[in-house]
């Protein structure tokens, strides 16, 4: 019941917002391009995500391929980060540095510190 009534509440936002219509009104112009298309498309789901203004099959597998790529870096970088910032503590430490008060401290080493306190 409550799943149900959340569903409606749901269609009902969308169409208040016009959502619906145009969700409609944009899968109508597609499929009347594709009914006037002469020569019908072999890959008509590429047709239709095109028409829409989805990436095509290439673009999108480009962009995976770039997130990957982008993923390894972020990936590379976080270990790089969180291993400086064990080297800063070691050096810390090594040198009995204690931070007492802000006075003490420059804005440079504030600044690492929250860096290397966020991970």
């Amino acid at each position: 019941m409550e799943k149900e009534a959340k569903k409606e509440a749901f269609r009902k936002y969308l169409e208040s917002n016009g959502i619906v219509d145009a969700l409609t009104k944009g899968w109508l112009l597609v499929l009347v391009a594709l009914y006037e298309q002469n020569d019908k498309p072999t890959f008509t789901l590429e047709f239709v995500q095109q028409r829409l203004g989805g990436p095509s099959v290439d673009e999108y597998e480009k962009l995976r391929s770039e997130m990957a790529d982008l993923q390894v870096k972020y990936d590379e970088l976080l270990a790089k980060h969180k291993e400086t910032c064990k080297e800063l503590e070691e050096l810390k430490s090594s040198y009995n540095i204690t931070v007492t008060s802000t006075k003490d401290t420059t804005d440079d080493e504030d600044e690492n510190n929250k860096l290397c306190m966020k991970d």
